[in-house]
């Protein structure tokens, strides 16, 4: 694979988010000891610089076919990025702190192209299950229903039927000027069956035009009058009714 250096050098330092960043000890390749390198981490590529502040990285590692583990070195928090093969190269890292190892070794861990196809491949299965769940939630499957459900619903015995309703109100069968037997109870009474009978409703007295156009000519001060006098019947009604919850005084 070949790599043009512009390329990645404008790449390591463009404005991109990075996935890590931070600073870490590298040992040489010839010579053991460490050197303090400004680490990036931007995909599957591991760019280092020799200062925080420098425009170009001095090399990069392509973390492709390579194992994350950790390695038995002089110095702390130390990590070994392992490439296959006998001539492979293999960088030993530290971090300065143990949370910064952990850090780094595990977005390394997940840089790899091979990482993320695992990745997408459980993703679609979840999706592929996720999918076959919902269709078979939906009446995917059919199911015949029990004999013995339709059996019970005919032996049910049948619901009365539902009394029509006028302005709001259920209305029985108590037409303007239809004969009906005088109650004096002041309840409904019975039906022949024995079940109860609701009370009659009031006929409805169906107003005139004449009568509607005069009303809303009425003034302001009618109506004054009218609540005032309704008020006070209101009132002495509700007065007679509690004398009559007290009972009798002794």
């Amino acid at each position: 694979m070949k790599l043009n250096e512009r390329s990645l050098a404008f790449y390591a330092t463009c404005d991109s988010p990075a996935d890590n960043s931070g600073f870490l000890y590298k040992r040489g390749e010839r010579h053991t000891a460490y050197h303090r390198r400004w680490f990036v981490l931007k995909g599957n590529m591991l760019f280092y610089f020799e200062e925080r502040e420098s425009r170009e990285p001095v090399g990069v590692i392509v973390l492709e076919g390579c194992n994350v583990e950790l390695c038995d070195s002089a110095e702390g928090f130390a990590f070994a990025i392992r490439f296959g093969g006998t001539k492979s190269r293999t960088y030993v890292l530290a971090a300065e702190s143990q949370a910064a190892m952990e850090s780094w070794v595990k977005s390394l861990s997940r840089a790899s192209f091979d990482y993320m196809r695992l990745v997408v491949r459980e993703l679609e299965k979840q999706l592929q299950d996720m999918r076959l769940g919902l269709a078979g939630g939906c009446g995917g499957s059919w199911k015949p229903k029990p004999p013995g459900l339709e059996q019970s619903r005919e032996r049910l015995p049948a619901l009365p039927a539902i009394p029509p309703k006028e302005n709001g109100c259920a209305v029985w069968d108590n037409v303007v000027g239809a004969e009906q037997p005088p109650d004096t109870s002041g309840c409904g009474g019975h039906d022949e069956d024995g079940s109860p009978r609701p009370p009659p409703l009031p006929p409805r007295r169906r107003v005139s035009n004449s009568e509607a156009t005069s009303a809303m000519a009425e003034s302001p001060s009618t109506f004054c009058r009218l609540h005032e006098q309704y008020s006070r019947e209101v009132a002495r009604l509700r007065q007679d009714w509690q004398q009559r919850q007290r009972g009798p005084r002794p």
